[in-house]
């Protein structure tokens, strides 16, 4: 097997997880890395059109991008690789992207970008304990990197839906005390939504917002239910978010 896969994330072209994985990657292909230079965590998806992009190529090879994970994606296809990769892998994130997280995470969004354009995707994070400070290096990023390895190899590029990308968490532990891979749906985190109010040196109120995570909903094949039982959870995420289930009692109510 030798691919051609285009690397991002959102936590930076210089975060240790995004090392690791393209390092893993090269076992079995060409490896193009292009990232945001500066943490882009949280910021969703979204396409920078109103400001210029800058693209600067390190010293390690990897290409740094003053835009969103989603540019990433947009301007390492375009404008770095100049040809469409067989895969792209987004991350490896510094925290899991579990139930509604999705909608925020970047890591996603990168994945997400590829997605739209056709190509398999994949983004991988680990999951570190909330509000425990955690050297990068001390973070079992090879266990997530070699999850994806496998399932690279486990699963035919082929066989992945158009438009559906795979969302893979995976526990912050070695390797050897993962209890394997389970195909899971999208569960529920739940946050305090707190929102800390300031007063800066002028006298004028700022704020900053992002709760504290208080938990998941105790879910059985939930991302954040296997993950919790120390096991690899893979989420099949489609680009359609359409609700099939209600979209024919809505048409019933437009009548």
């Amino acid at each position: 097997m030798s691919l051609n896969i285009l690397v991002s994330n959102d936590d930076g072209v210089y975060a240790w997880g995004l090392h690791v994985l393209s390092q893993h990657l090269k076992k079995i292909g060409k490896v193009w890395v292009v990232a945001p230079i500066e943490e882009k965590s949280t910021t969703g998806h979204s396409l920078t059109i109103n400001n210029p992009l800058r693209v600067r190529r390190l010293e390690n090879g990897f290409y740094g991008v003053s835009g969103s994970p989603a540019d990433c994606v947009y301007i390492g296809i375009r404008e770095v690789m100049k040809q469409m990769p067989d895969l792209v892998v987004s991350g490896i994130n510094r925290g899991a992207n579990m139930g509604q997280d999705l909608y925020y995470s970047g890591t996603v969004s990168a994945a997400r970008e590829a997605c739209i354009l056709g190509i398999p995707a994949i983004a991988i994070s680990t999951d570190i304990t909330p509000h425990k400070p955690k050297l990068d290096k001390k973070i079992h990023y090879s266990s997530a990197a070699l999850a994806v390895l496998k399932l690279i190899k486990a699963i035919p590029l082929s066989k992945i839906p158009k438009y559906t990308l795979l969302n893979v968490n995976v526990p912050d532990m070695p390797w050897s005390q993962i209890k394997g891979f389970q195909a899971t749906h999208q569960g529920f985190r739940f946050y305090s939504g707190s929102v800390l109010k300031r007063v800066d040196h002028r006298g004028r109120p700022y704020f900053w917002i992002g709760g504290q995570y208080k938990g998941y909903k105790y879910t059985k094949g939930t991302d954040c239910f296997a993950v919790a039982k120390k096991a690899v959870s893979v989420s099949p995420v489609k680009l359609d978010c359409t609700d099939q289930s209600f979209l024919s009692k809505l048409e019933g109510f437009l009548l």
